[in-house]
């Protein structure tokens, strides 16, 4: 995955299966707590939530709310929602991304789908990585937890 470029290349034996457009943090890379910066390095991922789950669901503490974005009006609307499916991340670096302050687990950085599908391609997220909805339901159909993720600048 790279920040500066907004792309999630998925490999798969060391082959390119395909290259998704995505968004990352407003703010700056970075691995520290409460920065709300899209952490750097090795990461696995942790948890795969909301399976079965149709596209748009709108998600609020990994539950699904029963609720399409497109349902969501008013100041809730603009936020960024997380929608259809998380992939949770968990560093793989001690003292990087794992442990600590820096513990990308514990800052709940995810991919997921967003109710700003429009903005793709931007600085947007809070920290997590933000897909279109489509997108990451296929990501989430073609991973299991312990595969790796790489984010560079």
């Amino acid at each position: 995955m790279r920040i500066a470029t907004h792309t999630l290349q998925f490999f798969r034996n060391s082959s390119l299966v395909k290259a998704y457009p995505i968004s990352t943090s407003r703010r700056p890379p970075s691995n520290i707590k409460g920065s709300l910066g899209t952490p750097r390095g090795l990461h696995e991922i942790a948890e795969r939530i909301g399976g079965g789950q149709p596209p748009g669901m709108v998600f609020r503490s990994r539950i699904p709310t029963g609720q399409h974005f497109s349902e969501i009006h008013g100041a809730e609307e603009e936020a960024n929602l997380i929608t259809s499916r998380i992939l949770w991340l968990r560093g793989l670096e001690p003292g990087v991304n794992r442990g600590g302050e820096v513990d990308t687990y514990d800052r709940y950085i995810y991919l997921h789908g967003t109710n700003h599908e429009h903005r793709i391609g931007e600085a947007l997220s809070a920290g997590c990585v933000l897909m279109r909805n489509l997108d990451i339901l296929e990501l989430y159909d073609s991973v299991r937890p312990g595969d790796q993720v790489m984010i560079v600048d």
